[in-house]
Parts: C-alpha cells; sequence; structure tokens
C-alpha cells in the first residue's frame, strides 16, 4: 500500500494530489470492508473485517474498530477480535463480515467465521464490556452452527426491546434472540427471497449449492435491517455479482417486505458492496466498500461513506458515490487536548499496530508520509507548542506541523533524535501562531530507513 512521495528542497510535491481533498475510502493505514457503524453517546462506532495487503482471495483473520465524533476523523481502536477468539472457528482465515451492538452496558459482537465442524461459515457472537474489548465467546460454539450460505450477521433492537438477527447470502433467515443476546428465543425463520414484490425482479444468479445459474429476485446478501419512523428498513446487496444495494421495506419486522428499489450502483473497482446507515447528529449517513486504495480491488476493499437525506415518505434516494465523502464535519478537532496519532482524515503511507486493547499508536513511518486533519480549532491562537509522544524511534526524523496545505513553511518543526528509551516526549515552539479552524497536516521527514513509532501529540 506504500508508494513513495518525491521531496524537492522547501517544497512538498503534494499541493496538486487529489488526495489532499479526499475522504472516501474513510480509512488508508487497513483495508476495511463490511463497514458496520454504531452510534453509541457523541461517538461513531465502525466495525469492520480486515482484507490482508496481500490478499488474492478473502483472506480474513481478523475484525478492527474505528470511531470518530466528527464523521471525518477517524481513529484506529484496535484489532480487538480474531479467529482466535473463536474455538470453533477455523483459525487465521474466513473472519467475515460482522455487526456489533451496545445493550445493557455490555457489547455483542456478531461474526460469521467457518465452522471447523461443518466446514460451511456459522454465526457467533462475542462478548465485552467496552467496544473495544476484550472480547470472550460465552457460548464456545457457534450461536448459529454453520450452513449455506450462512453469512453476514446483522443485529437490530426493536422499540419494545425484542432484539433479532438478520443473516444470509442467496437466502435470507432471521430469529427473535433472547434478552441474554447470545441465545435464540425463536426458531430459525427463512424469508421468502423469492417473493418479487419483495426484494424486485428476477435475474439469473449463480447458485453456489446448486452450482449452476438460476432465476433469482435481486436479493443477494449483506442484510442490514432498521427502523425508522415505525418502518422497518431492509439494505442488501443485489442483482449478482457485481452487486449494487437496493432496499426493501414493511410495516411489520415479521413483513411482508416491499422492494424499494437500487440505492448505489455497483461498488468502484469491488465486484462486492456491503454496508449499512446510521443517523448521527440529526444527519444520515450510508456506509459502504468500494476497491478505490492503491493495490485495492474485489478483496482488499475499504469502507466509504456518504451523507443522504431521506424522501418526504422515508424514501431512500439514490445515492451517487463521490470522493470528497462527508464535506461538512458535525464538530471541529480540538488539538489542546491529547490527540492519538491514529486519528486522521487521511493518512498516506502509515499503519498502525495490529493488536487489542486501548492503546495503539502509528508505525512503518518513513519520509514522505503525511496525514490530515479536518476541522482543527486552534481558537484565538494560544499554542506556545506543540508536545509529541513516540513509544520507539528508530532512524529518528523531523516532523512538520502545516495548516490547510502541505505548501509554504511548517508551523512547527520537531526534531526526533534515535534513542533506546521508551515513549519520549519530544517539543517543539511554535514558528507561527494559528487561529480559528484550519486543516492540519503532519508530514515526516528523514532519511530512507523507518523513521519511528508515533503515539499522539497536542499543542499547549
Amino acid at each position: 500500500m506504500k508508494t513513495k512521495l518525491k521531496l524537492t528542497t522547501g517544497l512538498v510535491l503534494l499541493t496538486i494530489c487529489p488526495a489532499l481533498q479526499a475522504q472516501n475510502p474513510v480509512v488508508q493505514t487497513s483495508y476495511t470492508p463490511d463497514p458496520a457503524p454504531f452510534v453509541y453517546r457523541d461517538t461513531v462506532f465502525l466495525f469492520t473485517d480486515h482484507d490482508e495487503d496481500d490478499a488474492q482471495y478473502f483472506k480474513m483473520k481478523d475484525w478492527q474498530l474505528y470511531s470518530t465524533t466528527d464523521m471525518v476523523n477517524w481513529t484506529y481502536r484496535g484489532t480487538p477480535m480474531s479467529t482466535a477468539t473463536f474455538q470453533w472457528a477455523k483459525q487465521g482465515d474466513n473472519a467475515w463480515a460482522a455487526q456489533a451492538v451496545e445493550r445493557n452496558g455490555k457489547w455483542y459482537w456478531y461474526i460469521c467465521a467457518e465452522d471447523t465442524t461443518k466446514h460451511l461459515h456459522g454465526i457467533g457472537v462475542g462478548v465485552a464490556d467496552s467496544p473495544t474489548g476484550p472480547y470472550t465467546d460465552p457460548l464456545k460454539r457457534p450461536l448459529i452452527p454453520g450452513d449455506w450460505g450462512y453469512i453476514d450477521p446483522s443485529v437490530f433492537i426493536d422499540d419494545d426491546g425484542q432484539a433479532y438477527l438478520f443473516w444470509g447470502n442467496n437466502g435470507l433467515w432471521y430469529a427473535r434472540l433472547n434478552e441474554d443476546m447470545i441465545s435464540l428465543g425463536s426458531e430459525v425463520i427463512r424469508v421468502n427471497t423469492e417473493d418479487t414484490d419483495a426484494f424486485g425482479p428476477l435475474v439469473m444468479k449463480h447458485d453456489y449449492q446448486l452450482n449452476k445459474r438460476i432465476p433469482k429476485t435481486n436479493y443477494e446478501e449483506g442484510p442490514w435491517v432498521f427502523k425508522r419512523n415505525g418502518l422497518y428498513y431492509l439494505v442488501y446487496a443485489a442483482g449478482g455479482v457485481p452487486e449494487h444495494m437496493a432496499y426493501s421495506t414493511a410495516k411489520n419486522i415479521n413483513g411482508p417486505w416491499k422492494y424499494q428499489g437500487r440505492i448505489m450502483n455497483e461498488a468502484e473497482n469491488s465486484f462486492t458492496i456491503h454496508g449499512g446507515s446510521i443517523e448521527f447528529k440529526g444527519r444520515n449517513f450510508m456506509f459502504y466498500h468500494n476497491g478505490l486504495l492503491p493495490n485495492g480491488g474485489g478483496f482488499r476493499r475499504s469502507t466509504a461513506i456518504e451523507e443522504f437525506t431521506f424522501g418526504e415518505n422515508g424514501e431512500i434516494p439514490f445515492i451517487p458515490f463521490t470522493k470528497e465523502g462527508v464535506r461538512t464535519p458535525t464538530a471541529n478537532l480540538n488539538p489542546y487536548q491529547r490527540v492519538e496519532a491514529e486519528t486522521m482524515a487521511f493518512g498516506y503511507g502509515l499503519k498502525t499496530d495490529r493488536q487489542p486493547g486501548n492503546n495503539h499508536y502509528l508505525t512503518s513511518i518513513h519520509n514522505g508520509d503525511w496525514l490530515r486533519l479536518r476541522a482543527v480549532d486552534f481558537k484565538n491562537g494560544e499554542a506556545n507548542h506543540v508536545v509529541a509522544s513516540l513509544p520507539k524511534v528508530r532512524a529518528g526524523g523531523t516532523i512538520e506541523f502545516y495548516v490547510d496545505n502541505l505548501g509554504g513553511k511548517p508551523i512547527a518543526i520537531l526534531p526526533v533524535a534515535p534513542t533506546d528509551k521508551k515513549q519520549q516526549e519530544w517539543q517543539a515552539d511554535i514558528q507561527k501562531k494559528v487561529a480559528g479552524i484550519h486543516d492540519l497536516y503532519l508530514l515526516f521527514r528523514g532519511g530512507d530507513d523507518e523513521l519511528f513509532d508515533f503515539d499522539w501529540w497536542q499543542f499547549k
């Protein structure tokens, strides 16, 4: 995912780079398919799968977590779960789509992985006291044992407190969940996906169980269930391969469903599409994945977001793809409190650690790598210096801070020298006072070797 950047003395050749204004995909440090957002208080948590950098097929070992309070700057929150969390699952692969929900102070992360008993995907659940984990498997077995098409779980809690779990590829199933969220409160119910009123016109699609093409409705996989103004929505990947996004609605969670049409075209550079929507601070956002990161594609997919507005009668409009993504932040970033280095609106050439827990950092930092943060509020410009914490310094180098773009002179240059000590704090004076709201860029300079790891920064 890394392509080297040419630097010239006193000038960074990035001022015309389209990435400076792009927001989609929203994470650049990893491939993040099958986004599952969840709003909790003033934060959006983004639960994702993880395509490996060298994947030539669906090579997926773990699940990742990100968060935001402004919808433009995303913070990596770790890799809280992997196939190792589930002793019944095939280890080191087939960690496919998942969705999480909070209930009564507990977090429930529903995943699909290969059931080593049936050698088909089944549905499991990890449970934690925090969205960042640690997650454990309380059942030590699949919640729903493996079967054909048993992938892509979507969890939904209705207004009356009844929880439901939907799932399915080339078929759609659901069941009620008990209040403990780890046991079924009903039999597994199959939805009639051959109903054209419910899921649209018949198209010829490949049935993997029968291994032949047969006529089926638009419904393919990846259900996402939510409720708005008394109406139930079912958003899903549709149309076969390549997939587009469509939706159906119902007045009852048990149906009947009514097909409402296409809402997104086939994802760019990806034959699948998968996602879901949230309302956050009075605005609506649709998440999906595409293959537009460098070296991306159908097996190396990344989360993207588009804002949309419901129609007067609750219709989801057709939502075009954009490079800009979320144009207006829902809040500003405060540089006078600790900002995690793994928080960014866009990053070039950078990676994050790959561990659970709450302590994370940027790594794989080389000369010419950089990151951008949007809507940073410097207020009256009272900062005198900037502090940065680096857990490991290798070759050393500098961190340069720019406002608005990477041209001109930096407002601060923070030098970092090689050291054997861990978790060093480094400080530099502010050379040019900045007030008001600006984008902030951090540019890393040094020699040809890896420079350092980077934990957090703060203006003081």
